[in-house]
């Protein structure tokens, strides 16, 4: 992955100064709250401190491994023995006090940010047989899960508990963390599409939507499911159902070279045409990896053009004010001629 990304760089540049954790991770695979992951055509060098020492040299393999004791000696040592003398650097992840303080201990050395971001976030959106498999495997414990939390929403329980039980049954049964903080609502409180879970207590004709997901070894998964308690309405069943038509409307069209707009609009017509197009709003989808919202996005602004190896969300929504909400996300793997989606759940309405 290391010569990947040095190939796709300038060529004016020597290398890459990485200090996000997310990208050191994606690079090197190995997890670490503090390290410096120097990148060049010369050489590579992962320093991190004690704390993490003796894992990461037994686990990083694709550069040296060095223990980080005085990074305004060590930086500068290697950039040196590297022969650096221009450096690109992730500026979408580094603050204004912390460029200026790499400038002041790097100098006479560029650190540029142009293109760095550009050439980081294309190498993260085309997802390895590896990465897919890793966010197969968070998918699967995020649908156990919603197969377990059928059996326990009932009337009378909270959003707050439906939420808990969803993360303890994730964290007890494989994920290493959770993908963001699970998003448990009904009724009326549905029709907020990032709602926050509450002591409202679930009652028969409620809309319960359910947005959550897992992170296995890293990745994470995302997926969206409303179900109904006792019995659904005339209005609520339509707009179920719209909102299911719009999403699979989407998937169909979905493959390498398709433009995320028309992806985004081919899900807002549907929802247009029956009339709910002012309740849709937010962007179709978004790609998900080792972090839960990445390029490229299904929107109406973006630009981008879907790619083999893309895994992209499909998660329309009508959200009514006061009265009920629907969303219904699945994840899907980009193909030359089609998509493959990722997640296996029924999208039939459930009355439970």
């Amino acid at each position: 992955m290391l010569e990947k990304l040095l190939s796709a760089l300038p060529e004016k540049y020597d290398g890459v100064l990485i200090l996000s954790e997310v990208n050191r991770r994606y690079f090197t695979g190995f997890p670490s709250s503090d390290g410096i992951l120097l990148v060049t055509r010369k050489g590579s060098v992962f320093l991190t401190d004690s704390r993490y020492i003796e894992e990461a040299k037994n686990k990083v393999s694709c550069c040296d491994v060095e223990e980080l004791r005085n990074t305004k000696v060590q930086l500068p040592e290697y950039c040196k023995k590297f022969g650096c003398r221009v450096l690109g650097i992730e500026g979408d992840r580094m603050s204004v006090n912390e460029l200026k303080a790499y400038r002041r201990m790097l100098k006479p050395i560029t650190l540029t940010s142009a293109k760095t971001d550009e050439v980081i976030n294309e190498l993260r959106a085309v997802k390895t047989e590896e990465e897919v498999e890793k966010i197969k495997k968070a998918q699967l414990i995020a649908e156990e899960a919603f197969r377990h939390i059928l059996g326990f929403i009932k009337e009378g329980v909270t959003e707050k508990e439906v939420a808990l039980e969803l993360d303890y049954y994730m964290l007890q049964n494989g994920a290493e963390a959770l993908s963001f903080e699970t998003i448990a609502v009904s009724g009326a409180n549905s029709s907020k599409p990032h709602g926050v879970p509450t002591d409202k207590k679930i009652v028969r004709g409620d809309f319960v939507t359910l947005d959550y997901g897992a992170v296995f070894d890293g990745y994470h998964s995302d997926m969206t499911r409303t179900v109904a308690v006792g019995e659904v309405g005339t209005k609520q069943a339509e707009v179920y159902y719209t909102v299911l038509e719009a999403q699979s409307r989407t998937l169909e069209m979905l493959k390498a070279g398709v433009k995320c707009s028309d992806a985004d609009k081919a899900a807002r017509d549907v929802i247009t045409e029956m009339g709910y197009g002012e309740y849709f709003r937010h962007s179709t989808g978004h790609s998900v990896g080792i972090e839960i919202h990445e390029s490229p996005s299904l929107s109406p602004k973006s630009k981008a053009v879907l790619k083999e190896g893309n895994i992209v969300t499909v998660e329309p929504g009508i959200y009514i004010p006061g009265e009920f909400g629907v969303r219904i996300e699945d994840m899907s793997k980009i193909r030359k001629n089609d998509c493959e989606n990722l997640t296996k759940i029924t999208k039939e309405l459930i009355i439970l």
